[in-house]
C-alpha cells in the first residue's frame, strides 16, 4: 500500500510594526514557530504594516532583531526574500486591488456610508466584544442615494455582504469546536476602509491564501475573526487553514501585555544580561512545555516536540 504524503506545514508569524514586540507577542512568536518547526514544516516572516499612520520607524528592523535574538528563524521573509514576496503588506497593494475585483465581480461588497458614530446610534445594533453590529444600512442603497452621498463629499468603505443564514463551524486546535452566525455577531464587514486602507481581514487572507499557508497559530484575541476571515477564503477560492489560538500572556493585574501601554519586551532583560535561554525557558513553562526554572534555547526545544505535535497541543490547551 502507497502511504499518502502529507502536505508540508507551512507556519507564520505576522507582526505589525507599531513598536516593540511585548513579551505576549513574542512568546505567540515561540509558539508559531514552534508548531511549524516540530513538524519539520517551512516558517514564513511577514510584516502587517498596511495602517502606515500606526507604523513605527525602526519597529520592524527591531521586530527582526529580537526574533533572532530568541533563536527563531523563517524560511521566507522580508529580509531574505520567498516565492511568493513581497513579505511587506504596504508593497502588496496592487495585489490586494486584484483580489478586492474578485469580490466586486461576485457582487459581494458594497459600498458603506455609515461613520461609527451613526452604526452605534443605530437601534438594531447590539454591542459585542468588537463593538456595535453593523444592520446593513447601505446594503440596498440605490444608485441615487449613493450619488447623493457621494456629492455630500462622503468617502465609502466597503464592505463584504455576510449570507444572512449561514453559520461558520471550525474546530481550533486549542480552543476546540466553534461556531458563528457572522451576520447576527458583525453584520457584513469592512474589507477597505473609508481611507483606502486594506481591512486586516481582507488583507491577512490574501496573504495567507497566496503564501499557501495552512496552518495559523496566533493570540486568542483573534478568536472570533476566524468565521469572517473562513468566508473570505472561500470566496476568493483559497484553501482554509488549521488554526491555533493561544492563551494570552498577562501582567500581576490579569491585564493583557499591549504595545499601547508600553508593556516589557527585550530591551530591559538584554541590558541585565538575561540570556535567550532564560527568556525561551520561561515561556516555555508558562505554556506547560517545560518544568519550572528550566533553561534552554529555541531549537532544544524544537528537539524535544519535534514530531509530537499532539503533546504540544495538549500541553498548551491545558494552559488558561
Amino acid at each position: 500500500m502507497v502511504r499518502k504524503m502529507q502536505p508540508l506545514i507551512r507556519g507564520r508569524y505576522a507582526p505589525s510594526p507599531t513598536g516593540d514586540l511585548h513579551l505576549g507577542n513574542l512568546r505567540t512568536a515561540l509558539l508559531a514557530w514552534l508548531f511549524a518547526r516540530c513538524s519539520d514544516g517551512h516558517f514564513v516572516l511577514r510584516i502587517e504594516d498596511l495602517d502606515r499612520p500606526r507604523v513605527r520607524p525602526g519597529a520592524s528592523e527591531r521586530i527582526l532583531s529580537d526574533l533572532r535574538w530568541l533563536g527563531l528563524d523563517w524560511d521566507e521573509g522580508p529580509d531574505i526574500g520567498g516565492s511568493y514576496a513581497p513579505y511587506i503588506q504596504s508593497e502588496r497593494h496592487e495585489i490586494y486591488t486584484t483580489y478586492l475585483q474578485c469580490l466586486q465581480d461576485q457582487d459581494l461588497i458594497y459600498p458603506c456610508y455609515c461613520s461609527r458614530a451613526e452604526i452605534a446610534r443605530a437601534a438594531s445594533a447590539p454591542h459585542g466584544n468588537e463593538g456595535p453590529r453593523y444592520p446593513g444600512t447601505c446594503r440596498s442603497l440605490t444608485q441615487a442615494q449613493r450619488k447623493q452621498h457621494e456629492d455630500n463629499n462622503r468617502r465609502p468603505s466597503l464592505r463584504f455582504r455576510v449570507d444572512d443564514e449561514r453559520t461558520i463551524s471550525f474546530t481550533d486546535l486549542l480552543v476546540g469546536p466553534v461556531q458563528q452566525q457572522v451576520q447576527q455577531t458583525v453584520g457584513d464587514f469592512i474589507v477597505c476602509r473609508s481611507d483606502g486602507i486594506f481591512a486586516y481581514q481582507f488583507a491577512v487572507v490574501v496573504d495567507d491564501g497566496l503564501m499557501h499557508i495552512n496552518q495559523v497559530v496566533r493570540g486568542v484575541d483573534l478568536l472570533e475573526s476566524i468565521a469572517r476571515q473562513i468566508l473570505l477564503f472561500e470566496a476568493l477560492g483559497f484553501q482554509v487553514p488549521t488554526f491555533a489560538h493561544v492563551p494570552l500572556l498577562l501582567d500581576e493585574h490579569g491585564k493583557r501585555f499591549s504595545k499601547r501601554i508600553q508593556s516589557a519586551g527585550l530591551e530591559p532583560l538584554r541590558s541585565e544580561g538575561v540570556t535567550p535561554e532564560q527568556v525561551v525557558g520561561q515561556m516555555a513553562v508558562e505554556c506547560g512545555l517545560v518544568d519550572r526554572g528550566e533553561e534552554l534555547s529555541a531549537e532544544k526545544l524544537v528537539k524535544r516536540y519535534r514530531q509530537k505535535v499532539d503533546d504540544l497541543v495538549q500541553c498548551i490547551a491545558k494552559v488558561k
